[in-house]
């Protein structure tokens, strides 16, 4: 039992030092959204819902950015009751909870029955970075 307590303890103490160390990386690029060229002329109606997708798509790839940089360290190995994911029995409950209050527990941080969440994953990650990592893990859990 003492040995699996020590065990216990170094594994946290570890997840911790790596998770210190993930916060030390550059943020993500704002998404490409940003970078891209606004119109000469303003487009047409059917132009303007043609480009509509354009966005969420952006996000998702800013999304990917951060959630491979500093969220699959716990994420993708559910260290300490991360939901994987992709795992729509873990991940739904969260979701019904709704976007504020996934959103809440990854700005703040979470401890529940099912494990915790340190503050922006223990990173220095700014409130559009960590919302768009959600965002991410969220769609492919759906």
């Amino acid at each position: 039992m003492k040995y699996l307590k020590s065990s216990l303890a170094l594994s946290l103490v570890a997840a911790a030092i790596a998770l210190a160390a993930c916060g030390k990386q550059e943020p993500a690029a704002a998404p490409a959204a940003a970078a891209t060229p606004a119109p000469a002329a303003a487009p047409a109606p059917s132009a303007a819902v043609a480009q509509a997708p354009a966005a969420p798509a952006a996000d998702n790839a800013a999304g990917k950015s951060v959630y491979n940089k500093v969220c699959s360290l716990c994420h993708g190995a559910g260290v300490a009751g991360a939901p994987k994911p992709g795992d729509k029995a873990d991940w739904g409950p969260r979701i019904a909870q709704g976007q504020d209050v996934l959103y809440k527990h990854a700005l703040e941080g979470f401890t529940g029955a099912k494990g915790q969440m340190p503050a922006r994953g223990g990173s220095q990650l700014g409130d559009d970075d960590i919302k768009a990592a959600v965002n991410y893990m969220v769609d492919a859990s759906r």
